[in-house]
């Protein structure tokens, strides 16, 4: 998927929230294309062949814009990291740390007028850069302890679904990533729709499947 077609489904998750929210005079969706745009113009390739891209990003509006974006601020970072991250997935792209995005004002800017920067930027000592998305959409970062999975109310993250046993399976840290471990449950654990056996090492993107319920794994 290109930019161009990125742009109509950016276009309908940021202006679709933010249409109405917003009294500056630079739209939301102006500044989820540009920051697409800056991860296209700054990418590299890394010592794996890996195309890299920047993951830490500061917007500098006029104080007028900014304030415009006030009562909106946290749910647009929210939605522009959101989209930096689909973005990269769609492209093939990979961060070297968790995605950021901070606005800040620029008294030197007339209204209308807004800066991108980005940096690369490795996670500073003790940060995780690794995630659970959650069915219901809730990111749930992994800090190296291990994250059961089953219908039994002790585990991590109950799985209300019969097609899952009481202890299903886990994901564990594994050195510098993550592996999921299926528990000998009933019906299995699929990575990617596809059966695990045994051990299972984790990359960006994968979807780990408990019976009918799914699961997003994401390192940034």
């Amino acid at each position: 998927m290109g930019l161009q077609s990125f742009e109509l489904g950016l276009e309908r998750m940021v202006d679709g929230v933010f249409t109405r929210a917003f009294k500056g005079n630079v739209r939301p969706i102006e500044l989820g294309r540009r920051l697409l745009r800056e991860m296209d113009d700054q990418r590299s390739v890394d010592v794996k062949g890996r195309r890299i891209v920047p993951n830490s990003f500061v917007i500098s509006l006029s104080h007028d814009d900014h304030a415009g974006f006030e009562s909106i601020e946290d749910a647009l970072v929210a939605e522009l990291v959101e989209a930096s991250r689909e973005y990269a997935r769609e492209e093939g792209y990979h961060f070297m740390g968790p995605v950021s995005v901070v606005l800040r004002v620029d008294p030197e800017l007339r209204s209308g007028r807004f800066v991108i920067t980005s940096q690369m930027k490795e996670p500073t000592h003790g940060q995780s850069t690794a995630s659970l998305v959650l069915p219901s959409g809730e990111r749930r970062p992994l800090t190296g302890a291990v994250v059961s999975f089953g219908r039994h109310p002790e585990s991590t993250i109950v799985v209300n679904d019969s097609n899952v046993s009481r202890r299903h399976a886990e994901i564990r840290a594994s050195g510098r990533t993550y592996v999921v471990v299926d528990l000998g449950s009933t019906n299995g654990t699929k990575v990617n729709g596809i059966g695990t056996n045994g051990e299972r090492v984790l990359t960006d993107g994968d979807i780990v499947s408990f019976g009918n319920t799914h699961i997003r794994y994401e390192t940034s």
